[in-house]
């Protein structure tokens, strides 16, 4: 017999998962049609990225981003406009919390509570360019920031309801707010860090940046709020809020519009709105997404 004839066979190795991660459950263009199939249900994402460390890592370098993509296009185009990279200050992750996360309130040295408010996740938020300019001091107002309207949380028969909201600016780094913080030389707040990417911030009241426009638009009273901003750009606060009485509320309702009276009710749970030049951002969260994170 010949020799090659004595030559046992060779098994086929067993196919292998390259380490890059480019096939199955780690292919990134399968992951997106997957949760572009299911409208990027936050539940989803939220159990996907807690399976291992590699689909974390690519849920805080892409997916993270996509589904801020998809839920507020209008909002995050106007973020990441000049970003480099494509990258946000604080990570996209912090950006989708803050998206769709009330961080609850504790008293600070300027704010107190009779309890603590818990921190919970909302069914819809409403983000506004025009909100965020009431935030900003006459020598501020060229920076962009986008604020949420305030989270109402009931405090009893014998206090007004607390308000808790939240927001984000655009190209911090470089915005005239950090650069007035740091030429006042605030100090960074020991006890209070972001509820959104975990950094330190600047209390707006103690650097006394709170102009009176703010309260107005809260629905607050001078005085009566405190806010934070963190070295990343996250904004979040707390206020008392006024009850309103029922013709005020009714002006109010007449003011704001309808939901779908300019952008539409998107069936996809995204519309923005544009009423009296307003750019504001409705973002609606599963109520089932509480119980995952």
């Amino acid at each position: 017999m010949s020799g090659n004839a004595n030559k046992r066979p060779r098994p086929n190795p067993p196919s292998q998962v390259p380490e890059s991660g480019d096939s199955g459950i780690f292919n990134e263009r399968m992951l997106i049609l997957v949760f572009d199939s299911v409208g990027w249900d936050l539940h989803m994402l939220c159990l996907t990225a807690s399976l291992n460390r590699k689909l974390r890592a690519i849920a805080e370098r892409l997916l993270w981003r996509k589904l801020c993509e998809y839920r507020a296009p209008r909002m995050i185009d106007t973020l990441a406009n000049g970003a480099p990279n494509g990258r946000i200050n604080g990570g996209w992750h912090a950006l989708a919390k803050l998206m769709f996360h009330c961080c609850g309130c504790e008293s600070t040295r300027n704010f107190k509570v009779s309890k603590a408010s818990p921190a919970h996740f909302v069914q819809a938020s409403r983000f506004s360019k025009t909100s965020g300019r009431s935030f900003l001091t006459k020598k501020c107002r060229g920076d962009l920031l986008y604020v949420s309207d305030p989270c109402e949380h009931p405090m009893g028969n014998t206090e007004d309801d607390l308000g808790i909201f939240r927001g984000v600016f655009r190209g911090f780094l470089k915005s005239t707010t950090r650069a007035c913080l740091i030429r006042r030389r605030v100090e960074l707040e020991e006890r209070v860090k972001c509820p959104y990417c975990g950094a330190r911030v600047w209390s707006m009241t103690a650097a006394r940046l709170v102009p009176k426009s703010a309260a107005r638009r809260l629905g607050s009273h001078d005085g009566g709020l405190e806010y934070f901003v963190c070295i990343n750009g996250h904004l979040h606060g707390s206020c008392w809020l006024v009850p309103l009485s029922s013709e005020e509320d009714a002006e109010d309702d007449d003011e704001d519009g309808g939901d779908g009276e300019d952008g539409g009710d998107d069936p996809d749970g995204v519309y923005d709105l544009d009423d009296n030049h307003e750019h504001r951002t409705v973002i609606k969260c599963e109520p089932h997404v509480a119980s995952v994170i």
